[in-house]
């Protein structure tokens, strides 16, 4: 059977529809079994959104950015993890329209949640920096692609200590929404649970191998470039599973990891450069960062920043200060994209 980058213009754009038909099916079944095994296993909705939820349905995107490097693409590659980051920020404004009883983000009030973004704060400016410093490598991955990972660990231990010791607390109100154990996920057989788990994490690997294999495709046929293809459609195509999973954790009541999923989703989203780091075998893939790439470094910082103040100042009504702005800055960051590079 032939490569899908071999494949016509057509075909690619059916397979993505079809993929994304598929991430949102999957998406959807997500949510529940996560939600109960953040119960059964007593980790809290805000880390199991963060490694269980946010890390699997982040799959796709790892294998886009994978392919995309070994294929010779590494704008396609960077850019495709970080307009990653991008969308889902994006998608929580969205699903916080779906909550009409309070802000999301104050409902969801969680310290791990805003530890998690620091964490997202200090791996972006990790990249930032090698992309701009010295391009040193060894067997041509950079320093820095090294201590992604150890970082990223790091902060899902802050995490996992600051929820069994918190040392300050958000201000309860009538809107905020705790994060209570559901009894009967507590008893639930672990083994039908984790079988699940892993069915699905299957599906969507092998989908995004799909979507991997048509972006390259629409890239090569089209006058597109790689920063474009990877910030504005693949990028959004593999988010769809964090989309469909964070509408359904809203209206399920789980916010906290609704909330989670997003923001774990978004700093393992920063270890796709490591991914793509290893994957290019030409030097360090730093080498490669474009002024459209480092233009959506930015971007993502500053989504960010943004969620980060909304978690904070805990608006209660509406979508607040900080949804607006994040769509706003969304929509023009990518038009600006589009038009000026």
């Amino acid at each position: 059977m032939p490569m899908l980058s071999t494949w016509p213009l057509v075909w690619s754009i059916v397979g993505l529809l079809i993929s994304a038909g598929v991430l949102l099916f999957a998406g959807t079944r997500f949510t529940h079994v996560v939600d109960a095994l953040a119960d059964r296993l007593g980790i809290g909705e805000a880390l199991a959104g963060a490694i269980l939820l946010g890390a699997t349905t982040s799959l796709p995107g790892v294998i886009v950015t994978a392919t995309a490097a070994a294929s010779g693409s590494p704008e396609l590659a960077l850019s495709n993890a970080l307009g990653g980051i991008a969308a889902q920020t994006m998608f929580l404004a969205l699903a916080d329209l779906t909550h009409r009883r309070a802000n999301l983000e104050h409902a969801a009030a969680s310290l791990p949640n805003l530890l998690q973004t620091m964490v997202l704060v200090a791996l972006i400016s990790l990249v930032m920096l090698a992309a701009v410093g010295p391009q040193w490598s060894f067997w041509s991955i950079h320093p820095v692609s090294l201590a992604l990972p150890m970082v990223y660990a790091y902060g899902l231990v802050l995490t996992r200590r600051t929820r069994e010791r918190p040392m300050w607390l958000a201000t309860k109100t009538a809107e905020t929404k705790q994060d209570i154990p559901d009894e009967d996920a507590e008893r639930a057989a672990l083994g039908p649970l984790l079988l699940s788990f892993g069915g699905l994490a299957a599906v969507v690997a092998i989908t995004g191998f799909v979507v991997a294999q048509a972006g390259l495709s629409i890239a090569e046929r089209t006058e597109m470039s790689g920063t474009l293809v990877g910030g504005l459609l693949t990028s959004v195509v593999t988010s769809l599973p964090e989309l469909v999973t964070v509408i359904a954790a809203v209206r399920a009541g789980a916010l906290t990891l609704a909330v989670g999923d997003i923001i774990g989703g978004n700093t393992f989203d920063v270890l796709f450069v490591t991914v793509g780091d290893v994957a290019w075998r030409r030097g360090s893939i730093y080498a490669e960062v474009s002024e459209r790439t480092l233009f959506i470094l930015a971007l993502t910082m500053l989504l960010t920043a943004l969620l980060a103040a909304g978690l904070i100042y805990r608006e209660k009504r509406g979508i607040g200060f900080e949804g607006i702005a994040i769509l706003l800055v969304y929509l023009g960051g990518f038009t600006t994209l589009a038009l000026a590079f």
